[in-house]
Formats: C-alpha cells, sequence, structure tokens
C-alpha cells in the first residue's frame, strides 16, 4: 500500500511540476525537497518569485493524492492509517506555504500579489475538498466515536478530538446544499480577503507622506532621514523625504519627530488609509462581514464571533466583551494619568497647546 501511495504521489508531483520541469531542466523547484538548513528553514539564496506557484500546485497535488489514498483505503480506520497519516500529508504545501506566507507578509511584490490572487482560491477549494470529503470525515468520526476504547494516550486522544472538531467546523456534517454553498462562501472570501490586502498595502504605500524641508525632519535619526530619502527616490521624488507608513495607528516615526504639524500630518494619514480614494476598503470589509454572517448561520451559530469564539478560551462573544471591559477603568485611568503628566512637561516647556493624539 504504502508503495502505491508513494508511486502515486510521485506521477502527480511530477505531473503538477511538468511545465517547470520543461523550461528548466536543470535545475529543481526547492520546495520540492526538504531544506537540509537548521529547522529546516526556507533556503531564499535558492528561492524565486517564480517557485511559488508551481510549488503550491504540487503540493497540492501531493496533498490530494495522499488523502485520497487515506480515505479510500479499505482496512478499518486507525490512529496511525488515518490521522498520523494525515498529519504526515501535504509537506511540500507546508514548505511553501510558510514561505510564501511569510514573504507576502513582509516583502511581497507585484509577481507574488498576483500568485496569491491566483492561488488563494484554489488553496480555500483545497481545504474544502478534505474537510468536506464524507469517506475522511466517516473515518474520523468512527475514531472519535470509539476514542475511548482504543488504547491512546492523551496527546494522541486530543489529536483525534482536535480532527473530528475541525472537520465539524469546517462544515462535514452539513447537507450537500449547505456544503456547496459553504464552498462558494469560502471561496469569494478568500478572493475578497486578498483583495484586502493588497488594497491595504496599496492604500498604505500611497498614503506616505512626503517631506521637502528637510528642517521639518528634526529629531530623526542618519538612518530614518536616509531611509527617507531613499523611500523618496524610489518614487521619482530625488530631494525630497518619504516617510513611509507601517500596517499601524500609531506611526513609530512620530516618536521622534519633534515637528508638530509633520506629527499630525503623519498621524491623520496613518488614520485615513483604506477609508476613501482609490483603495477604499470598506466595501470589501462590508461583504466579508456579509459572507461571515451567512456562513455562520450555515454553520449553526448566530454571528461569526460566535463560530470563532466557539473554538477559543474565550468560548462566547459576551465572555470577551467581558474581558475587554473589565479592563477599560483601570486602562482609562492610567492612560487619563500618563496624558495628565505629559501635558504638565508640555506646560512646563511653554508649548502652548493640549496633548493630542500625535503627540
Amino acid at each position: 500500500m504504502l508503495r502505491r501511495r508513494s508511486a502515486l504521489v510521485a506521477l502527480v508531483v511530477a505531473a503538477a511540476c511538468s511545465g517547470e520541469r520543461a523550461t528548466s531542466t536543470d535545475r529543481v523547484n526547492p520546495f520540492l525537497e526538504p531544506s537540509t538548513l537548521p529547522y529546516q528553514a526556507p533556503p531564499f539564496d535558492r528561492i524565486t518569485d517564480a517557485d511559488y506557484q508551481p510549488g503550491i500546485e504540487a503540493g497540492m497535488a501531493e496533498q490530494r493524492a495522499q488523502v485520497d489514498s487515506i480515505a479510500r483505503q479499505q482496512g478499518a480506520p486507525t490512529f496511525d492509517n488515518t490521522l498520523l497519516a494525515m498529519e504526515k500529508s501535504g509537506q511540500i504545501l507546508t514548505r511553501v506555504m510558510r514561505a510564501f506566507s511569510g514573504v507576502t507578509s513582509a516583502n511581497t511584490d507585484s509577481v507574488l500579489q498576483a500568485v496569491q490572487s491566483e492561488m488563494v482560491p484554489r488553496l480555500a477549494a483545497h481545504s474544502d475538498a478534505i474537510r468536506l470529503d464524507a469517506s475522511l470525515f466517516g473515518r474520523v468520526k468512527t475514531l472519535y466515536d470509539g476514542r475511548d476504547a482504543l488504547g491512546l494516550d492523551s496527546a494522541q486522544i486530543f489529536l483525534v478530538e482536535r480532527y473530528y472538531k475541525d472537520f465539524v467546523r469546517a462544515g462535514a456534517q452539513l447537507a450537500e446544499a449547505d456544503q456547496t454553498e459553504l464552498r462558494a462562501l469560502n471561496e469569494e472570501g478568500s478572493k475578497l480577503a486578498t483583495r484586502f490586502q493588497n488594497e491595504l498595502l496599496a492604500g498604505r504605500n500611497a498614503a506616505a507622506v512626503v517631506v521637502s524641508d528637510s528642517a521639518e525632519l528634526a529629531g530623526l535619526s542618519d538612518q530614518d532621514l536616509s531611509a527617507a530619502a531613499d523611500e523618496a527616490r524610489a518614487r521619482g521624488l530625488a530631494g525630497q523625504w518619504v516617510l513611509a507608513l507601517q500596517n499601524t495607528s500609531q506611526q513609530p516615526v512620530a516618536a521622534s519627530l519633534r515637528n508638530r504639524a509633520l506629527r499630525e500630518r503623519v498621524m491623520r494619514a496613518s488614520l485615513a488609509r483604506g477609508d476613501s480614494g482609490e483603495h477604499d476598503t470598506r466595501p470589501l470589509v462590508r461583504r466579508l462581514a456579509q459572507l461571515r454572517a451567512r456562513k455562520a448561520q450555515i454553520l449553526g451559530y448566530p454571528t461569526w464571533a460566535a463560530h470563532v469564539l466557539d473554538d477559543q478560551m474565550a468560548k462566547t462573544p459576551a465572555a470577551a466583551e467581558k474581558l475587554l471591559t473589565d479592563m477599560v477603568p483601570a486602562a482609562t485611568a492610567k492612560a487619563r494619568s500618563e496624558a495628565a503628566r505629559m501635558q504638565a512637561i508640555v506646560d512646563q516647556e511653554g508649548g502652548g497647546f493640549r496633548l493630542a493624539s500625535w503627540d
């Protein structure tokens, strides 16, 4: 059985990667083999943007073949031939997605964004194909129902219960019509989430603050000034400085800027990201909220928050809200105390203004 499965996986992976190998016979996609670096860290010195999509496709093909073999085997389900086998499946996909997710969140580019737009919906469909596989879920459920009589240790019992819960939360127990709608919701949601991420990045880049007078940048380190000048040159604004925004409300650069008016410009630009214009993300957010509300309803929850938190420590939205609201008196008292101390410093130095968020 293992030999036949390994042969099938090899054929599927070869087929998925045939296009790449047809164009480059002397180079193998680095994701197809385990990394030799410590902790199997991705070999970024050998990885190019062109490796990600074929790597993801090969990974999905490999895992699909492995999971199909697990689901269709004739033997009765056991911990080893079902759950342990699933744990070991999809190693290529795991390798490529760890690298791809990290790079796209920290240092993406137009090529990687195109790969995201193409592959994220396919990855969602891949996940659904596994979690909504009736034969596979039947094996998981058999193990779950008889878990107390299987002689498993506590870690194995946890894994049985975790897998069963993951399948149920993904919709494995739903009627076929509901599963069909769920797949469509997941596909649309994955596309919108990718668009939101790309629009957020584009909006942040577009909202960068351009400075023409170096005197306004007093307080910045030589390193920060150099980075701002480099960013300006990259945008065709040589002789100026560009304060690029980060994905946070309070921009770190504001802590060093002495020019209050510039601090205000930076703060207002930061708060306005994604709120208007070409990169307005609000329509995407509204549609994503609608999709998640419908998905929660199909899965038997009153709200998306209830669905998400049911699997978390808080368990319910009410418990999460109580945790947060219980902190409000102490947190706001501390914030007011610190603001009062800062206002006293402003007054002592003759600032002549009331403390604001950009201060």
